[in-house]
């Protein structure tokens, strides 16, 4: 059986760098750009008429940043599988973007195979940062304290500990499940779902499902 279509969403200011991506990405089997955008406003309006599977995002845009679009489409559709792609290797930035609910970070420096690789694994609910990136952002956690003094007081009284059902819940969340994705395989109602989510992530002192799964994994709960 040949493998599901992937439906991609290009938000990038700069049109050569947008018809390059467009080009390059109509190439590659099963991947289909459906959409480009050249703000971050329109990036936005976009993702709720076109509903891609992915959306590659660009950092500095006009009107509305990348971080911003992220936040405004992943409030209104949880289960957007957003990656960004910039210039910029700042820790700020790929805080801000993870923390808007962005499921990987890449540099526009990447090569085209690294590219369509993190498409799918994206596309197959895994988050990714470069391995570089990555291991510099985890000292930066650990240096700066950038998980808050209640993330470390919840470590410390037990407060985040998680219930079984809770894990099984984070799990799926991890792996980019929509809560209806969730209630469907464990035999649950969605509104539950919702709950444990939202109890899920009030333990976890989280921002958002992507920084629930973050702070999961850092702390081997997952």
């Amino acid at each position: 059986m040949a493998s599901p279509l992937i439906r991609i969403l290009i938000c990038e200011d700069q049109t050569l760098l947008r018809e390059s991506l467009r080009t390059v990405l109509d190439l590659e089997p099963g991947l289909r750009v459906v959409g480009m955008a050249a703000d971050g406003a329109e990036a936005v309006t976009s993702a709720a008429a076109l509903r891609p599977d992915v959306i590659l995002m660009d950092i500095k845009m006009p009107r509305l940043t990348g971080v911003e679009a992220t936040a405004a489409i992943t409030t209104r559709q949880p289960d957007a599988r957003i990656i960004i792609l910039t210039t910029f290797d700042h820790d700020e930035y790929i805080f801000e973007a993870l923390e808007a609910g962005a499921m990987a970070y890449l540099l526009k420096d990447v090569p085209a195979a690294e590219l369509v690789a993190t498409i799918r694994r994206v596309h197959a609910g895994e988050h990714f940062i470069q391995p570089g990136t990555a291991a510099r952002l985890l000292r930066a956690y650990g240096a700066r304290g950038r998980l808050g003094h209640a993330d470390a007081h919840a470590a410390q009284d037990g407060t985040d500990h998680l219930s079984e059902r809770e894990t099984d819940v984070l799990k799926l969340v991890a792996r980019g499940a929509s809560n209806r994705e969730i209630a469907d395989q464990l035999v649950l109602a969605e509104g539950t779902v919702k709950n444990y989510v939202s109890t899920i992530l009030t333990k976890l002192h989280a921002a958002n499902r992507t920084h629930a799964a973050t702070l999961a994994r850092e702390r081997g709960i997952i």
